[in-house]
């Protein structure tokens, strides 16, 4: 991302370092030497009065010379006349500075200096904020349709927020609209998907931000929506459509959102405040230890038949599971873990398998089936410290993406994970060490097997492609201008929060990408992916 000084921000790009560093240009300086041992400026240039014959002479002169009466020597009197007659300087219009890209890690921002998004690597970027931050939130589902490529977009959205007291907290359900595409120089002569978008040209609004609320009692540590299976519409507004919070005073509560979300789709719609006030079931086997894993376990067709899995900081991990009429929790928990448990993910090719992270620098395989609740698979030392995030991919199930306390980013073969790990400890297939700072979550692309997506700690969110080579002709081209080696499998670094939570990838919006922060959301798509 190009950087410029914040009291520079309506100012034109400097033509040279030295200016654009706040120093003034090389004839300014000069200029006010000059003014100083003068003690008063004198113009260069200045006219003179001329008198009528004076200018009748050299109106004599003029006409001679254009006649072809006169030589060289007729000159205007007291000027030198030069023999050697040099052609004239012409200014090059060469093409403007490009300016440099931001590489995290390798330049240091000063006070007086901001990041300014290239508005033309965005296919869409837009900025929302509430009355709280959010540390977590999950993209609902719609029935606007899969694969829409069409601007403006609209999508809808389920977050917790952490409020100054448990009592001012409260579950958003949102619907973000009028998110139009970025307008970008030159866009009216572009002749891609202009013809098939619904956006008008040279429109720049602002999003459109509108939500209901559910009093929540604690700060949510995380929140997860009912999962609906690749186009299957919502439930009709007479069916649950559920969502889970986490909350920081150990309880597991589970609300029925569909009667919020009509309410935002269809005006005049007035949704039963009995129904959505409170929650259908509060799971409370974890007793006063909050926790932060939460997964869901895929429905299907069946949204009668769903699963429910929560962890906590005392290494404890509960299913609950749902019938027609009420949800249950099984009261012995999974434990094998030995320390808190960060995050877990359900199997996408096996409906009763699921994989688990923990600080104890651990990922672990289960199966519900076994007795004991112990882990059937686990790899001990995944990563150096705490193992933060997993995403378990839907495509290709045998990769599992994780990310760690330390920065890194590694992807794992499951096929190579043993039964014991004792005396055989896996390799990942591919491993990243561009963030410096935790990672805070990770997510596989929705479609596509290779691409996910990761943020961290410091302030980025990137994008990558495990389907990009180096290659060995092109050398030099990944690298940032002091020298530094940037992956080939980076795709893209967005930035211009602060203090990152969630990254989620738009199940029906391709390319899409919401995320959260201290302050506040950002709904964007590159050009990139």
């Amino acid at each position: 991302m190009p950087k410029r000084p914040a009291t520079e921000q309506q100012a034109p790009p400097s033509k040279s370092h030295a200016s654009g560093r706040g120093e003034k240009p090389r004839s300014q300086r000069q200029l006010g030497a000059g003014a100083s041992e003068m003690g008063e400026f004198e113009d260069a240039w200045e006219d003179e009065i001329e008198s009528d014959e004076d200018v009748v002479e050299e109106q004599g002169v003029e006409e001679s010379a254009e006649d072809g009466e006169c030589d060289h020597n007729c000159a205007r009197p007291g000027m030198e006349v030069d023999d050697q007659v040099l052609p004239a300087i012409e200014e090059e219009d060469g093409p403007p500075p490009v300016p440099d890209t931001y590489i995290p890690g390798r330049y240091k921002l000063s006070k007086d200096e901001i990041l300014e998004p290239d508005q033309s690597a965005y296919v869409a970027l837009h900025s929302m904020s509430v009355s709280w931050p959010c540390l977590s939130f999950d993209i609902l589902r719609d029935n606007l349709g899969d694969e829409r490529s069409r601007f403006p977009a609209t999508s809808f959205a389920v977050a917790g927020t952490q409020a100054d007291v448990a009592k001012n907290n409260q579950v958003l359900v949102m619907k973000m609209s009028q998110l139009h595409r970025t307008q970008k120089d030159g866009d009216d002569d572009d002749d891609n998907e202009d013809e098939e978008d619904d956006d008008d040209e040279n429109i720049d609004e602002d999003a459109l931000l509108e939500y209901r609320t559910i009093p929540h009692l604690g700060g949510v540590n995380r929140v997860r929506a009912q999962p609906l299976a690749l186009g299957q519409p919502l439930p009709p507004v007479s069916q649950p459509y559920h969502v889970a919070t986490w909350s920081d005073t150990g309880k597991v509560h589970i609300y029925d959102i569909r009667p919020l979300v009509e309410a935002l789709s269809t005006p005049g719609f007035v949704p039963d405040n009995a129904r959505t006030s409170a929650p259908v079931f509060t799971l409370n086997a974890h007793g006063r230890a909050e926790g932060f894993a939460m997964d869901w376990a895929s429905s299907g067709s069946n949204s009668s038949s769903l699963r429910l899995l929560t962890g906590d900081v005392h290494s404890k991990i509960y299913l609950t599971t749902s019938s027609s009429s009420h949800f249950n929790t099984l009261p012995q928990p999974f434990t094998s873990h030995t320390s808190s448990v960060e995050d877990l993910q359900w199997s996408p090719a096996e409906p009763t398998v699921f994989g688990s992270c923990s600080a104890d620098c651990s990922i672990r395989i289960w199966d519900v089936r076994v007795k004991g609740r112990r882990s059937v698979i686990g790899l001990e030392a995944a990563h150096d410290s705490d193992v933060n995030v997993i995403s378990w991919n839907k495509n290709t199930a045998y990769l599992l993406l994780s990310g760690g306390d330390e920065g890194g980013i590694k992807v794992w073969d499951l096929r190579n994970f043993k039964e014991s790990t004792q005396h055989h400890k896996p390799s990942p297939v591919a491993s990243f060490a561009w963030h410096d700072s935790p990672i805070t979550s990770v997510e596989w692309h929705p479609t596509e097997d290779s691409i996910f997506t990761a943020s961290g700690a410091d302030d980025q969110v990137t994008l990558w492609d495990l389907s990009v080579e180096h290659d060995e002709d092109e050398m030099g081209v990944n690298e940032d201008s002091q020298g530094e080696e940037v992956p080939p499998q980076l795709l893209f670094v967005h930035q211009g929060q602060k203090d990152i939570k969630e990254v989620h990838w738009h199940p029906q919006i391709p390319g899409a990408v919401m995320t959260t922060a201290s302050d506040g959301f950002n709904f964007f798509k590159t050009i990139s992916v």
